[in-house]
């Protein structure tokens, strides 16, 4: 109820009027059903954007530390959080990541839309980094589509009356991409990395992003001790790796 209240009593027709974003594609969203949306993240700007303007409901996956934060902001912000029903993602690895990648699975299950950033952050530069393998393994396990997206012009800043605005957002959505051929691959990591670079290259197509082959939180590691990672730009993310074989029988049997 908060959530749709939210989109189209308020933020719908504000950002429509005042920041005039475009979108092209959006017939490649399927109308009902669960599917998978990989998307560049430029700034903090997207997480609103996506939301309010595209048509379904949009689950996303915000980090944990969102909701361990103090004072009136933080109480205020997992509020709004649980009140939109967002599950948050511990990033830290291990069991605590595993729970909530369920929480996730149990998303696409009720046959809904879930977001994911596979950079993993925010990208210092405007460069698309590489991606990590979360939204593949969701992918294979549940057999979804998964959709690319590319969003542009999603920095936020103080316009009028220092009320926050973005200037002229886009929203560019690629066709579904279909990997349940290799649903039988289980945890394979070369297959969960080809599918992660595939979604990669679909996402860099539609922004027109340089390819940076490392990951956001090593190039930001590097930034922080002023020792910049001399990371290595590709034309597009995988280049020169073969399509893994499709799994066998056995696999597809397990």
């Amino acid at each position: 109820m908060l959530y749709w209240l939210l989109k189209r009593g308020i933020a719908q027709p504000l950002f429509s009027a005042w920041w005039r974003p475009w979108i092209e594609g959006e017939e490649n969203l399927p109308a009902d059903g669960p599917a998978i949306l990989v998307a560049n993240h430029l700034a903090e700007g997207e997480t609103i954007l996506l939301p309010a303007m595209l048509k379904r409901r949009l689950y996303f996956t915000p980090k944990a530390e969102l909701y361990s934060m103090g004072g009136f902001k933080g109480w205020a912000l997992k509020w709004f959080l649980r009140g939109i029903r967002m599950t948050p993602l511990d990033r830290s690895g291990g069991q605590r990541s595993a729970d909530d990648m369920a929480g996730f699975v149990r998303v696409l299950h009720e046959g809904n839309l879930l977001i994911m950033f596979p950079e993993g952050g925010r990208s210092p530069d405007g460069r698309l980094y590489r991606g990590r393998t979360g939204a593949a393994r969701l992918a294979l396990q549940n057999g979804v589509p998964v959709i690319p997206i590319a969003v542009s012009n999603t920095k936020m800043f103080k316009g009028r009356l220092r009320i926050p605005r973005l200037r002229r957002p886009g929203i560019r959505i690629g066709k579904p991409m279909d990997f349940s051929a290799y649903r039988g691959a289980g945890n394979n990591r070369d297959t969960l990395r080809w599918i992660t670079d595939e979604m990669m290259n679909a996402i860099m197509e539609l922004s027109g992003q340089t390819y940076v082959d490392a990951y956001v939180s090593a190039v930001k590691a590097g930034i922080r001790r002023g020792q910049p990672l001399d990371a290595q730009v590709l034309e597009r993310p995988g280049l020169g790796k073969e399509a893994p074989p499709l799994p066998g029988r056995e696999a597809e049997a397990a």
